[in-house]
């Protein structure tokens, strides 16, 4: 019950907006230093705070860098509409728009192929989880949306959906390693273009 003789409580939309701040921030800094070469107190200064401050909002580094990630995700999400229900191969499109903006933010890559090696090789990584959420829910969105096109026809009835959403994803990954090592001899979304192209062919329905 509540006590009227206490103010409730009120929600704090500054705090969510200072919190959006010091991720903004420290995506930025994580991306041009690394998670190992980035500072909580570079971060804390660029953000105005000090290092209290910083870590009464985001206890620990890996607490910081987790946040970030799935901040990341959510930016990408909504800007390029990966969660919503897309029937058939439209989906695999959605992919395509995020190679060509990712080809705009090679640090941003750096850091997601840092993190997700070390994540890989370590169970103890604080960034482990979030690798392995990431990849179950891009492969079972990517697989629903093409088994809607199964559904409607629109892809053939035999083709596996998460063995090809397991497949855009792997080519994905893999063209970004090759890009980093190699920007100016690679073109990542070009070659990944053609991928899907090509897949999209493959696993049409004839005559659609």
């Amino acid at each position: 019950m509540s006590n009227p003789g206490r103010p409730q409580p009120r929600s704090q939309p500054r705090g969510q907006a200072r919190k959006e701040h010091i991720l903004a921030v420290a995506l930025k800094i994580f991306a041009e230093n690394g998670y190992r070469g980035a500072s909580i107190a570079e971060i804390a200064e660029g953000c105005g705070l000090s290092q209290p401050g910083l870590l009464h909002h985001f206890p620990t580094k890996a607490d910081l860098l987790t946040a970030v990630l799935e901040y990341r995700d959510r930016l990408d999400a909504e800007k390029f509409h990966v969660d919503d229900p897309t029937p058939g191969t439209a989906a695999l499109r959605h992919y395509v728009n995020i190679v060509e903006h990712n080809a705009h933010l090679p640090g941003l890559v750096k850091l997601f192929a840092i993190v997700t090696s070390e994540a890989a090789v370590n169970p103890a990584h604080p960034a482990r989880d979030w690798a392995v959420g990431r990849y179950e829910k891009l492969i079972g969105g990517l697989a629903a949306n093409l088994r809607l096109g199964v559904e409607d026809g629109s892809i053939r009835a035999d083709v596996d959906t998460t063995a090809v959403a397991r497949l855009v994803f792997s080519m994905m990954d893999g063209l970004q390693l090759q890009w980093l090592l190699n920007p100016d001899r690679v073109d990542m979304p070009g070659l990944f273009r053609t991928f899907i192209d090509e897949l999209t062919t493959e696993i049409t329905t004839p005559d659609r």
